[in-house]
């Protein structure tokens, strides 16, 4: 699947029957710190993050971004600044009645299905962890990634965290099939909020043009202190797949805090209370990556990078404009963030960015 300016959402499989908590008797009005099971729950605080311009810059590639921004500039119009109406936003929030010591942990989750809800095996674990969970409405594997699934996600985070004494560093990103699909781009692109991820039955390599690598100090964040926890049935043989390809790529890419879990007897289903309470402990922790395979691996993935612009730069000067511009994508797609903003440079010498 491609991702360029005219395509920017993904479309997974719904999935279907799972048990959901009852309705709360506290609905949420944005504002409320009430603890317990809450609906309806409406947000009035746009991160700067989830703005138009800075999606563009942390979740495409340099050469789709550069492009998007001059396209905008050369029709005068402008990003528009914002991509929701949070007036119209919803989400179903949980918040344990009694709060840790060292403030609560967060979990934003990504839902594949239409109705938003809180998994009632999971409200216990919830509770005995301190981890508010919270989740978008109209957040499912039907609707666009960048521009509603990706800004609802972060506008929870963002307002969760100034409603309620959260621990900075204990703030998750999680979804299941198509949802875990976008929480790994989102942990990708955004280390500096989320410090782990829960990836439910489905995942992605990374550095594709689907899911491109961010600016080298976000790429080390990530590759330093971030933690991927994959769980999937046992049962559920095409996303064992996908992860054991996702989990190869990020060790290609230089991160190794990688946790795996199954479940028994299990297809391509949510976990229950049993298999949830040891992925959330797994969520808590971190393992550092060790420094000398961690600087070998760098130095390896910079030395692939210089080879392959310099290759570029060569092709130029013996003017093979078209083989230039046809590496260069390569470049741009596989390297993404770390290749700027030379690959910028060069696109924009060979009139390649209208």
């Amino acid at each position: 699947m491609n991702v360029g300016p005219k395509a920017i959402a993904f479309l997974y499989l719904a999935v279907h029957g799972v048990l959901w908590a009852p309705a709360s008797a506290w609905p949420g009005d944005g504002s409320s710190t009430t603890a317990g099971l809450q609906h309806d729950v409406v947000f009035s605080e746009f991160p700067p993050l989830a703005r138009n311009a800075a999606l563009t810059q942390r979740l495409l590639t340099p050469l789709t971004s550069a492009r998007l921004q001059r396209k905008a500039a050369q029709s005068g119009a402008g990003v528009r600044e914002y991509p929701l109406d949070l007036a119209n936003e919803k989400y179903v929030r949980f918040v344990p009645p009694t709060e840790p010591p060292q403030g609560y942990s967060l979990l934003v989750f990504i839902e594949p299905w239409k109705f938003a809800g809180v998994p009632r095996d999971w409200i216990p674990v919830l509770e005995r962890h301190g981890v508010i969970f919270i989740t978008a409405e109209q957040s499912d594997n039907t609707q666009p990634v960048y521009s509603r699934r990706i800004p609802l996600a972060l506008v929870a985070a963002y307002n969760v965290m100034k409603q309620y004494r959260v621990n900075p560093d204990r703030v998750f990103i999680g979804g299941m099939s198509g949802g875990s699909r976008v929480a790994l781009r989102m942990a990708l692109a955004y280390p500096d909020v989320f410090h782990a991820a829960l990836l439910h039955s489905s995942s992605d390599p990374i550095g594709t043009a689907e899911v491109p690598l961010p600016a080298p100090e976000l790429l080390r964040q990530f590759q330093e202190s971030t933690r991927l926890v994959y769980i999937t049935g046992d049962y559920d043989a095409p996303n064992i797949e996908k992860d054991e390809a996702s989990r190869a790529s990020l060790r290609d890419w230089c991160t190794f805090d990688i946790v795996v879990q199954r479940f028994a007897l299990a297809g391509h289903e949510l976990s229950g209370a049993r298999e949830f309470e040891p992925v959330l402990t797994a969520l808590e922790s971190h393992a550092a990556p060790m420094p000398k395979p961690l600087a070998a691996c760098r130095e390896h993935k910079a030395t692939r990078l210089r080879e392959q612009l310099q290759q570029v730069q060569e092709l130029m000067g013996h003017d093979k404009t078209s083989a230039a511009m046809s590496l260069l994508e390569q470049v741009d797609a596989h390297f993404g963030g770390m290749a700027a903003p030379k690959s910028v440079e060069l696109a924009a010498s060979m009139n390649a960015l209208d």
